[in-house]
């Protein structure tokens, strides 16, 4: 006696005996997470149906069918009104079950020559490829909040610092274009990495490519795709693209997370470098003076979700032969969360860092702490021809003196400097000072106010691009 067919609740129940099991349909199923690629998704059908009808695959009765449909499934989806099924599994089944009930038969025709492996693998793409444009102008927002910020306090005086200790002055400006600088090369790379997302794998089918005359190029262009996957086997089981932007992203992570732990630094009392804006801050639910920095607190902390995501992905792939596998799955989750803690993240701090203030007091003072300007003692007696060693053993001694006598080097006289290297003379009280100091590093790159602004003006015609 033959088996009995299966209830049928899948596109592929006529090879089964039994139905899929409700446990196992919950452990299988994506569309509670990959239903925010179903635009994209559409976007990716309709240009494969044209492509269809243009090679004499389908009709264009067929066509006009499944535009109207698809277009009633993206309005019904916007609007919040489309049901999603977990016996569906996934978006890509979703949509298509419900194009078939508008359409009928045309909509299994849609389904012709592509496979929900290179079907997936370029929705993923498309919306990686907008989400990437969309962090590459946050990335150019919080820049420019840098930037504005490091005209403004471009001659404010602070400690540079080694090994966290005071090492010689800097201005808070020319501080704060360090960040515009990582969070360039952070752009560079996203830019880097969309050109290797761009490329389509749809007509690579399950695997081996179709049998069907398709015109992959033509689906390309539509789309935007700069070019088509070169194999097929390499089309559906590709995920660099994914774990190359959770690389880019993991990096910003770490220069905003170093940013975070220098806020948290700053707004110590111990410091009091800057004040952070209230909005940005919380209290404590029983000690009424605390003023938290809670948000950079929370991003340096965000820092390893992003890191552990793409050890995630990395370990995804690490095994997998060749092609797809159902472990590909699991690419969807850690790439979606780290598009959005990114997101979130560089928006946040971009409004964060346009509304903090400088103590530029406490930053002077702080600066004066660690005689910051003995470098430049020792720049000096070697312009006075000393050798560099020597001149370096010299203000040793004197830092020495001055740090029992507690006062700072521009607070000798100079019969006390000339103690330590007879060449001193008056003019040496010009390069001891804090603002001597800065003023004196003007070359490109350097901290000297007139370059801090010179850098602050040139990074913002490159943000001009």
């Amino acid at each position: 006696m033959a088996a009995k067919s299966p209830k049928k609740s899948s596109t592929w129940s006529g090879r089964f005996a039994e139905p899929v099991s409700e446990t196992v349909k919950r452990y299988t199923a994506s569309v509670g997470f990959d239903q925010r690629l179903a635009q994209h998704d559409i976007r990716g059908s309709l240009a494969h149906a044209r492509m269809l009808k243009t090679c004499g695959i389908l009709t264009g009765v067929d066509l006009k069918k499944i535009e109207k449909g698809l277009s009633a499934i993206s309005n019904e989806i916007a609007a919040g009104k489309f049901i999603w099924s977990l016996d569906a599994e996934d978006v890509h089944l979703n949509i298509e079950r419900r194009l078939t009930a508008l359409v009928g038969d045309a909509g299994k025709r849609l389904h012709t020559g592509r496979s929900r492996n290179d079907q997936v693998a370029t929705d993923i793409r498309l919306w990686l490829r907008d989400e990437t444009d969309a962090i590459i102008a946050l990335l150019a927002a919080l820049q420019k909040s840098l930037i504005a910020q490091a005209e403004r306090y471009a001659a404010t005086i602070m400690p540079g610092f080694t090994h966290l200790q005071v090492a010689q002055p800097v201005t808070f400006g020319h501080h704060l274009l360090a960040y515009v600088e990582m969070f360039e090369r952070d752009h560079t790379r996203f830019a880097d990495c969309r050109k290797r997302a761009n490329v389509l794998p749809l007509g690579a089918a399950a695997l081996a490519g179709t049998s069907f005359p398709i015109r992959r190029e033509l689906v390309a262009k539509e789309l935007g795709f700069d070019a088509v996957a070169a194999n097929s086997l390499d089309a559906v089981s590709d995920r660099d693209f994914a774990i190359e932007f959770c690389a880019a992203s993991s990096i910003t992570m770490v220069h905003l997370s170093r940013l975070c732990e220098e806020l948290v630094l700053w707004v110590n009392p111990r410091f009091g470098f800057v004040t952070l804006p209230d909005r940005f801050c919380t209290g404590s639910s029983i000690m009424p003076q605390k003023k938290n920095p809670d948000v950079p607190e929370l991003a340096r902390g965000k820092s390893g979700r992003v890191f552990g995501h793409l050890m995630g992905l990395l370990t995804l792939m690490k095994a997998q032969p060749l092609a797809y596998n159902k472990d590909n799955q699991e690419d969807k989750e850690p790439l979606f969360d780290t598009v959005d803690t990114l997101r979130d993240t560089l928006a946040i701090f971009a409004e964060l860092v346009a509304g903090l203030t400088a103590n530029a007091g406490a930053m002077r003072s702080a600066a004066l702490e660690g005689y910051a300007t003995a470098t430049d003692l020792a720049d000096y007696l070697v312009k006075k021809g000393l050798p560099f060693r020597d001149a370096h053993e010299a203000v040793a001694r004197a830092v020495k003196f001055a740090e029992k006598a507690k006062r700072d080097l521009s607070d000798l006289s100079l019969a006390e400097l000339r103690q330590f290297a007879s060449g001193i003379g008056k003019d040496v009280f010009a390069v001891l000072t804090l603002e001597g100091s800065a003023a004196a590093r003007k070359h490109t790159g350097g901290t000297a106010p007139a370059q801090v602004r010179a850098a602050a003006r040139a990074a913002r015609k490159r943000l001009g691009r």
